[in-house]
């Protein structure tokens, strides 16, 4: 008779048997085809994640050599002319193909004319406009005019510190223009509104008259008098570049990239055309690397599963065959004495495994991926949260408005006093970085092709661990033996 019938009657005769074979090699293949899915998904996550997530780029003053060209026993309050580059370079370096977008960066101080500015006070309280319990602390400078390309590429903004709750966003139109966006609570105590004019005075005592386009409301706050982030208003990077006397330069510009992976190859391009050693081009990946490390332990751990089950599948199995033999040694002894090969023998008991492994790879197909989803989707909750736990211990960069990436802010009239609170000109802030929410896993012909080829060196290797007593073995001894 044919080894492959014989497999087919015999587990029709043995159901009861041949059903918890069943049940364990479907519950061994859908935890493997859980890993392998989970792998494929956090690979394609990474692979988005490597395009999407915004990598930045920042030319900014080289603080290092500002400070090492300061004169010997000079004052700590010696303004430091701050290095510019020209517009025509910073948007040069826009056009790369790995630049998605950049945001040109200039800051002016000013005096608030027609409207009073937010003032903070010392003491227990911190009442506004000089209240009861502290001492209004504000300077001639009371305002910071804060110009960028678009105030949705602003760092306070990428990073959700800041947004728009009323109005319109600064854009590339803007440029030229005295159009604004002021904070929320300055609106509110100068009873100002989307269309409302106010007017500045800048240190060379000119008034500049600016319309309101929009409104935004910040989360920041700054435990230093004179400091209070309502006071930064956002105006296109050509109006406070005007005000300082540095019409189509700028003091900083960030680059967002299209692709994080190239990184380095972009750095050495913006080099090549900013082409100043005032300046230095830094990277801050730290929002891509938030990303990608949830997505590499997912990874790792789907790795983990797969080799895991395997090999704890091959063992199971194996047992359980040898089990089998033990219990079936007189029908394979008869079988052998009519003269039936033992290789034959050996390829029935392949085969009965390998009709209940395709009998479980079609199960494993239809559910595997409806645990695959919420497993993978937990891991990587699970990995957001260790991250999130682990980043809120840790240290941030940058004191307040410093703007990281070692750059210094922008000045009036050609100079910059070097540490003023409440100028921001950072790249994007990975305090609050977003993460991948959640995990696609996908079943495709690549994983059911993946999920057959295990299952069946699983078989093969299982079947060959438990063929080792019948191969040694000769008939007389097999029907003789107890």
């Amino acid at each position: 008779m044919n080894f492959l019938k014989r497999a087919q009657q015999y587990l029709i005769h043995k159901k009861g048997q041949s059903f918890l074979l069943f049940l364990i090699m479907t519950a061994i293949l859908i935890f493997i085809l859980l890993g392998i899915i989970i792998q494929s998904a956090a690979v394609s996550a990474t692979e988005s994640a490597t395009k999407s997530a915004g990598t930045t780029i920042t030319v900014s003053a080289n603080r290092n050599k500002m400070f090492k060209n300061m004169k010997p026993g000079s004052s700590s309050s010696t303004k430091i002319t701050t290095p510019t580059v020209s517009n025509a370079k910073a948007k040069k370096a826009g056009q790369l193909s790995t630049v998605a977008s950049y945001n040109i960066q200039t800051t002016a101080l000013v005096t608030a004319n027609s409207f009073d500015p937010i003032e903070t006070t010392t003491g227990s309280s911190g009442a506004m406009k000089g209240g009861p319990g502290g001492t209004s602390s504000t300077s001639s400078d009371d305002t910071t005019l804060s110009g960028v390309t678009s105030t949705k590429l602003a760092s306070d903004f990428t990073s959700k510190t800041s947004k728009l709750v009323s109005g319109r966003n600064i854009t590339a139109s803007d440029a030229g223009t005295k159009n604004v966006v002021i904070e929320k609570q300055l609106a509110k105590q100068d009873a100002l509104k989307v269309g409302s004019t106010i007017k500045i005075k800048t240190t060379s005592k000119k008034y500049v008259t600016m319309k309101v386009v929009g409104i935004y409301k910040t989360s920041s706050s700054s435990s230093m008098p004179g400091s209070d982030p309502s006071n930064t208003i956002y105006t296109s990077y050509t109006l406070p570049a005007s005000i300082n006397g540095k019409e189509n330069k700028a003091s900083t510009v960030t680059y967002t990239l299209s692709n994080s992976k190239k990184s380095k190859a972009t750095i050495k391009q913006i080099k090549s055309i900013i082409s100043d050693s005032d300046f230095s081009v830094t990277s801050d990946d730290s929002t891509y690397q938030s990303l990608l490390q949830p997505m590499k332990n997912v990874k790792a751990f789907a790795s983990k599963i797969v080799w895991l089950v395997a090999a704890a599948g091959t063992i199971i199995l194996a047992l359980i065959i040898i089990l089998s033999v033990r219990s079936r040694r007189r029908e394979i002894g008869i079988l052998v004495s009519l003269g039936e090969s033992k290789s034959k023998i050996v390829a029935q008991l392949f085969s009965e495994l390998f009709i209940i492994m395709i009998a479980s790879l079609v199960v494993a197909s239809l559910f595997g991926n409806i645990v695959g989803n919420k497993v993978g989707n937990q891991l990587l909750a699970q990995q957001n949260s260790s991250l999130t736990t682990s980043t809120s211990t840790g240290t941030s960069t940058g004191g307040p408005g410093g703007g990281g990436q070692g750059q210094a802010p922008g000045g009036t009239g050609g100079g910059a006093k070097m540490g003023r609170p409440g100028m921001s000109q950072g790249t994007t802030s990975t305090s609050k970085a977003s993460q991948l929410k959640s995990l696609k896993t996908t079943i495709t012909p690549s994983s059911i092709m993946k999920l057959g080829g295990l299952g069946f060196v699983i078989i093969a290797l299982a079947v060959c661990v438990a063929s080792i007593g019948i191969l040694r073995l000769k008939p007389k001894k097999i029907l003789t033996s107890e």
